[in-house]
């Protein structure tokens, strides 16, 4: 767990379900209120998210500027129990405080992602439900929307190198696949999502779980493309990152 600094702020609230708090930044927030996580408080400022992930996710047009708000939501058969609801273990454990102070984390590490805005949790009795607000890139695309249209020309080489900065600082990514890695039209690129993601001793076990999870990922959605032409392609990032691990990226 990252350790609480001086330019997070924490405020608790109570709620209709119990209570809860808000982690928030300080150099981007005066103050934060359970409001921030509504998509109906927002109205017509909020637009959800159409593609990736399990759903509730929305794009937010805030006065502080362009976000994205998602809740945290199981998926597989956990669903079939809850939907929204998780064990509660503590404040510091929530899946959006961890989220939170891990990206923070990162950012100061100097890698590429979104600056996390806010977090919440709000607890009822042995369970809670979470939130996070973050902000939003502008004009990317995901790897896996770039591969279904440009096949070939999509940025295998940078998602490998970008991939191997992130492992050589010890970041393993809970769901590395195709939707979490976004390039502008330059190749720049950028990882989300890094709910249950911790750092790490670098190792070859997770860092190769992460790789396959990945391929995994792009096999499932290549669309018309064939199984072979996406594996040659991975093959391009896979010796990017291997080149790039090499020399200490």
């Amino acid at each position: 767990m990252v350790a609480f600094d001086a330019s997070e702020a924490l405020t608790p609230y109570r709620a209709d379900s119990g209570y809860g708090a808000i982690l928030f930044d300080r150099q981007r927030l005066r103050q934060a209120g359970a409001e921030l996580f509504s998509p109906a408080a927002w109205g017509e400022r909020a637009r959800p998210v159409g593609s990736g992930g399990r759903g509730g996710a929305w794009f937010v047009d805030a006065p502080f500027g362009a976000c994205v708000l998602r809740q945290y939501l199981r998926g597989g058969l956990a669903a079939r129990f809850s939907r929204d609801r998780y064990l509660w273990r503590g404040a510091s454990h929530t899946r959006s405080f961890a989220e939170f102070r891990l990206m923070r984390e990162l950012i100061v590490r100097g890698l590429p992602v979104p600056r996390p805005v806010a977090a919440s949790y709000v607890r009822d009795g042995y369970s809670y439900r979470a939130a996070i607000l973050l902000e939003r890139l502008m004009d990317v695309r995901s790897l896996a929307d770039r591969a279904l249209v440009a096949g070939n020309g999509a940025p295998w080489e940078e998602a490998g190198r970008l991939i191997a900065r992130f492992h050589r600082e010890g970041l393993d990514h809970a769901d590395l696949n195709a939707h979490n890695l976004l390039f502008d039209g330059n190749g720049r690129g950028w990882m989300i999502d890094f709910d249950r993601g911790r750092l790490r001793i670098p190792a070859t076990h997770w860092r190769e779980d992460n790789l396959r999870r990945l391929l995994r990922s792009l096999l499932k959605l290549r669309g018309e493309r064939a199984s072979g032409e996406v594996e040659a392609d991975f093959a391009r990032l896979r010796r990017a990152y291997d080149l790039a691990w090499k020399r200490g990226c």
